[in-house]
């Protein structure tokens, strides 16, 4: 563990993740676990459905401090504020909380869900990550957004003065996009002063509508010199600007990283309530594993009669274990622990292929004798993480 892996009291960190499954339309690129539904949404019966669910993981999970809450989707900024409210006060009940918990919600940023972000502030959400995209109409249009540029920005400047904590979320290796476009674009971001950015490089998610347009030819994408120099481009002008690339698509100045998304990319402990959501519970023999179910409706009637949505309840092998700590933690410009990976795995990572890896400039021993990814090996990540599993 590195000191961040503990809490204010010395405990490990312990989040809690909320799915709200609901969009108002399908982004065509997203393979996310979202529903569009063209008659209302019974959201406090959906708002209940999550509150008894977490009462079956305070059953799991009992004494435990909450480090960090987040509000994902689907599209939680169309949650009511008052189901927020439900969300994080039986959130308190069942659990001690950290004097400085992180609660995030992802937001968009049409004017009528960033109307709702000062009922969340009340609530107590602490942090959004606003889902801008694109600053540029003609992508938003690509992209399937329902906002404009302006209007994301408006929603933005929003959400910085309501809450202490933001994030600017941006997607790049878009359609017909150039160095000097997304050169701009970004500079232009990062002059609103954001803390934090999530920029992720577009990728073509089976079974999408993206999928489809791209097999066909008419869906064209940077190639892949291009959009390893757009991901070079994004580290250079990021860094330039203060905020240093503390995960593969994710930049921060100091302090502002998300806690939530750390806890995860650490391999720590979380809860998972919501249509589709995950849980990992303990760690070594036995880790558990859960996963709900992704229908909505279906995971309502499950937890209305039984507590629970989960239609997975596996316990990890050692092995399982390491390999999905190696997964995570190699995003993580800290890397990890291999005498961790090790413990959970029953034997060390493979030393020839180690110093391989480390002699071709893609991996780096670090401080305590860690082991990260290099600038170089982040570019071609899944590659240097399948190497050390073979």
């Amino acid at each position: 563990m590195t000191p961040t892996d503990l809490t204010g009291n010395g405990e490990a960190p312990f989040g809690i993740y909320v799915h709200w499954p609901f969009c108002l339309a399908k982004c065509p690129y997203c393979d996310f676990n979202s529903h569009v539904r063209h008659r209302p949404v019974d959201a406090a019966a959906f708002g209940a459905g999550l509150a008894r669910e977490l009462d079956f993981f305070r059953d799991l999970a009992p004494g435990r401090t909450v480090s960090s809450v987040f509000f994902g989707g689907g599209t939680p900024s169309l949650m009511p504020p008052a189901e927020v409210a439900r969300v994080i006060n039986r959130i308190a009940a069942n659990w001690r909380v950290a004097g400085d918990v992180e609660i995030t919600i992802e937001a968009n940023p049409t004017s009528a869900e960033a109307g709702n972000f000062s009922g969340y502030r009340s609530a107590g959400v602490n942090r959004a990550s606003v889902g801008i995209q694109a600053l540029d109409d003609q992508s938003l249009m690509t992209l399937g957004r329902r906002h404009s540029a302006d209007e994301a920005l408006k929603a933005w400047r929003m959400a910085a003065r309501i809450f202490p904590r933001a994030s600017f979320d941006l997607i790049y290796a878009r359609p017909g996009q150039t160095l000097q476009s997304w050169r701009a674009e970004l500079i232009r971001a990062l002059s609103e002063g954001p803390g934090h950015m999530s920029l992720y490089q577009l990728t073509i998610e089976e079974g999408t509508p993206y999928a489809a347009l791209h097999a066909a030819g008419s869906l064209i994408t940077p190639d892949e010199d291009l959009a390893t120099d757009l991901f070079d481009l994004t580290n250079e002008v990021t860094a330039a600007a203060g905020l240093a690339a503390y995960e593969v698509s994710n930049y921060a100045r100091p302090g502002e990283q998300s806690r939530h998304n750390l806890l995860y990319w650490r391999y720590g402990d979380y809860a998972g309530v919501g249509p589709g959501a995950h849980a990992r519970l303990g760690e070594g023999p036995g880790r558990r594993a859960l996963a709900n179910e992704k229908h909505p409706e279906t995971w309502l009637h499950l937890v209305q009669q039984k507590g629970t949505g989960a239609t997975a309840d596996e316990r990890l092998s050692g092995p399982e274990q390491a390999s999905e700590m190696l997964l995570m933690g190699l995003r993580l410009s800290e890397g990890i622990d291999p005498a961790r990976y090790a413990r959970l795995a029953g034997k060390a990572l493979d030393a020839s292929r180690l110093d391989q890896l480390i002699d071709e400039g893609h991996l780096a021993r670090g401080p305590g004798g860690r082991i990260a990814a290099t600038p170089h090996g982040r570019r071609v990540l899944n590659a240097v993480i399948a190497s050390l599993q073979t």
